[in-house]
């Protein structure tokens, strides 16, 4: 009985102590990292006006070509043109684009008749358009993204300096009823306050190809995709985690440089694009993911040893100890409340924040399952 009380002493004592580590971990990453973009206070800037090429990709995507297409071509912006690239659609795209081809002189289509493409994904397309595009300031989005106002161009390109070659922007997903719709959006909100944050500190990992802009010249000399051509995703984070430097991007998130999507409706299909993003995260520079790693890691570790400590605390009714263990939690639950919080309002996102505690701790045991998933299943779309 002696050596049974000392055994559970040591596990209880090294709990604690790893439990403590998470927190000063997590305590680090939310006021040290993620206070850079929560705080974040843009310097306004002169505007400019530089000859731009607006990129769409698209594959069967008569409907969302219908409604968000005139919101591109008419946006208030002078000296531009949009290309889109019809991807061998069998839909009714092509006569749709034909259409407004006659209506705006500035819409370039591309059309690929045959699928030559050897390998799956976008990227062939996407080459494609960025080698037919008119100009050398590239500005990237998707067929089912809505610009959130008819400065989106202007605010985007604004941002481009003889340094700055490559441009961050914000695309949220479109609020709806129903938790998924919540889960959706809070991963999304998460993901670009750590990518938002790292660029602030030089440590540009990834862009969002709904909304991301960069110089063909950037594109043309790292050879576009060719280092990660034969993966069907990546055509925006890993070609923006080879080519990111601490000088050469910048971000830009004002409301009116925003586009928006429309979300998945079914956790399935919600869960396919989990894992196509997740399979890119494996190829990121070692320095990107083990950043990312250990906010991940600490934050599993630290919900895995408060549960742990709760039970085993409470076994031997150890109620002081419970308080401490307590409020290093509320202490860790409000610091991420007020930066998702400050986050939410620069991203001009709602009605999330009461429960983004339990969204968190939803992903601390989903993260994992997914990228499990990824090594056992390899598979993936398109889009």
């Amino acid at each position: 009985m002696f050596y049974k009380e000392i055994l559970s002493n040591n596990i209880l004592l090294s709990a604690f102590v790893l439990y403590s580590l998470c927190f000063v971990i997590q305590m680090i990453y939310y006021w040290g990292i993620f206070g850079k973009f929560a705080f974040y206070k843009k310097k306004p800037t002169p505007n400019q006006y530089k000859a731009v090429s607006v990129i769409i990709c698209a594959k069967n995507e008569y409907n969302n070509l219908k409604k968000n297409l005139p919101l591109i071509l008419e946006q208030d912006y002078p000296g531009y043109e949009v290309v889109v690239v019809n991807d061998c659609s069998d839909d009714d795209s092509n006569y749709l684009l034909k259409t407004f081809s006659e209506k705006y002189p500035h819409l370039n289509v591309v059309t690929i008749k045959q699928n030559v493409n050897f390998f799956r994904g976008k990227k062939f397309a996407l080459a494609v358009g960025i080698k037919s595009a008119k100009h050398d300031l590239l500005i990237l989005t998707d067929a089912d993204c809505t610009p959130k106002s008819n400065r989106w161009i202007a605010e985007i390109q604004n941002n481009f300096t003889e340094k700055t070659e490559i441009v961050l922007g914000y695309s949220g997903y479109k609020y709806e009823k129903g938790f998924l719709n919540k889960l959706i959006r809070f991963d999304t909100i998460m993901t670009a306050l750590q990518y938002f944050s790292w660029s602030l500190l030089g440590k540009t990992y990834m862009g969002v190809g709904r909304n991301l802009a960069y110089n063909k010249k950037l594109f043309y000399d790292a050879k576009g995709f060719t280092s990660h051509y034969h993966i069907s995703s990546g055509d925006d984070d890993l070609f923006i985690n080879k080519v990111a430097t601490k000088c050469n991007t910048c971000i830009e998130i004002s409301r009116q440089s925003h586009t928006s999507s429309a979300p998945k409706k079914t956790f399935n299909d919600w869960m396919i694009q989990k894992k196509r993003h997740y399979s890119t995260g494996f190829l990121y520079k070692m320095s990107h993911k083990f950043m990312l790693g250990v906010f991940s890691l600490s934050n599993f570790l630290f919900y895995f040893t408060l549960f742990f400590l709760l039970v085993l605390l409470y076994k031997i009714s150890s109620y002081n100890f419970i308080i401490i263990v307590c409020s290093l939690f509320l202490i860790r639950m409000i610091s991420q409340m007020i930066i998702v919080k400050k986050t939410m309002n620069k991203l001009d996102e709602k009605k999330i924040l009461l429960i983004s505690p339990m969204l968190d701790l939803v992903f601390v045991l989903l993260n994992p399952l997914i990228a499990l998933s990824n090594v056992i299943v390899k598979k993936n779309k398109w889009k």
